[in-house]
């Protein structure tokens, strides 16, 4: 991608979600939701892979430079992440489901450097 191709970074974070959520959808996942939001963070991707919800962390990084996309999931993101999928059960009275926490890397300006990590937590 070259500089100044997005308007915003929320735009270019769209962007690689989408093609986070296209590349699941290759693998058989089905897409639930996208982008929710509550007090305590966002969840990129809502996604199911059989009887399974699977949430999912997308970072995307230009470069592998300082450890690359793999590195930006911090241990607060993590933890901020997990309180946002508990309220999200809650809120639409999800009970007994199994669920699982996925995270997809991509890196560099092409679009097949896809790392996808499943059940990180």
């Amino acid at each position: 991608m070259l500089k100044g191709l997005f308007a915003n970074t929320r735009a270019k974070g769209m962007h690689y979600e989408q093609l986070a959520e296209q590349y699941l959808q290759a693998q058989g996942l089905s897409a639930v939701s996208r982008n929710y939001n509550c007090k305590y963070g966002e969840i990129d991707l809502i996604m199911k892979e059989q009887d399974t919800l699977v949430f999912v962390e997308v970072k995307y990084r230009k470069s592998n430079n300082f450890g690359g996309a793999i590195s930006a999931l911090s241990p607060s993101k993590l933890q901020k992440l997990q309180r946002s999928i508990y309220h999200y059960l809650e809120c639409k009275k999800l009970k007994n489901l199994p669920i699982r926490i996925d995270f997809v890397a991509i890196e560099g300006l092409s679009s097949d450097n896809i790392k996808w990590i499943k059940n990180i937590s």
